[in-house]
């Protein structure tokens, strides 16, 4: 694999709001050399029909201790499959401040129960004047936490599926990330909700609360809503506002 440094990067900006459902999200693209392209997409092209186990020993045998796993930990399921390849993975929370207690409870169950190695990221003084639900809450909350974690990484891993909602649905299992610069690895991008159900239970793995309470997609408190049976479980997320993504994944 390549070595990635600021010769073999070609960086480039972009503005505030640039990128539809992410508003407010500033950008820096950095494009990867063609060659490490080619490869990482022949990796993916390898890696598409087998489990996620698989892309995930890959990825820790490539990047050893320069990858990260981002959890939300409503992903418990890519943590427990890591943690079988790593031990000691270094898994990222990003605490936003406005985080559920029960999300933030889970976060504390689940470190106990795998000793994670885990590293909490929490905003900025900036983010005093962006609270959750305004127009840069994600850019200062969240992306800029985790590009601040994935300072000196080569990769990250992700829990990201297709089938979360339209914009994700060409994700690659591996692929090359511009907005954050390295690699970046989403193991169970073929897989459904039935299939992290299906784990969940085969396990013996606990879920976080809310999720039986209706939040089947959980973010920050005050942008968060129950969704009924048969709605987007994304709908409940920034409901009303057009907004689709908070930057992570743009």
């Amino acid at each position: 694999m390549y070595t990635l440094g600021p010769a073999a990067l070609q960086v480039k900006s972009r503005g505030a709001g640039s990128t539809e459902g992410t508003r407010g999200v500033s950008e820096t693209t950095v494009t990867a050399p063609k060659g490490l392209v080619s490869e990482l997409a022949a990796v993916d092209a390898r890696l598409e029909s087998l489990p996620p186990s698989k892309a995930l020993e890959w990825a820790v045998a490539e990047y050893g201790r320069d990858l990260v796993l981002a959890a939300s930990f409503q992903d418990i399921v890519l943590i427990d499959l890591a943690v079988k390849v790593d031990p000691r993975i270094e898994v990222v929370f990003l605490d936003t401040g406005a985080h559920f207690p029960e999300t933030l409870a889970f976060v504390e169950e689940v470190r106990a129960r795998y000793d994670l190695n885990l590293t909490v990221t929490h905003p900025g003084p900036e983010a005093e004047a962006w609270p959750c639900g305004s127009d840069r809450c994600c850019e200062v909350r969240k992306v800029a936490p985790l590009r601040g974690a994935l300072e000196g990484k080569r990769a990250w891993l992700t829990a990201l599926k297709r089938s979360d909602a339209p914009t994700r649905a060409n994700a690659p299992v591996v692929g090359w990330d511009e907005g954050f610069g390295l690699v970046k690895v989403n193991p169970m991008a073929a897989w459904t909700d039935d299939d992290i159900e299906s784990y969940l239970a085969d396990h013996g793995l606990p879920a976080l609360p809310l999720i039986a309470q209706g939040y089947r997609s959980i973010g920050c408190a005050p942008t968060t809503r129950p969704t009924a049976e048969g709605e987007d479980p994304r709908a409940g997320r920034w409901s009303g506002s057009g907004k689709t993504e908070c930057g992570l994944h743009a």
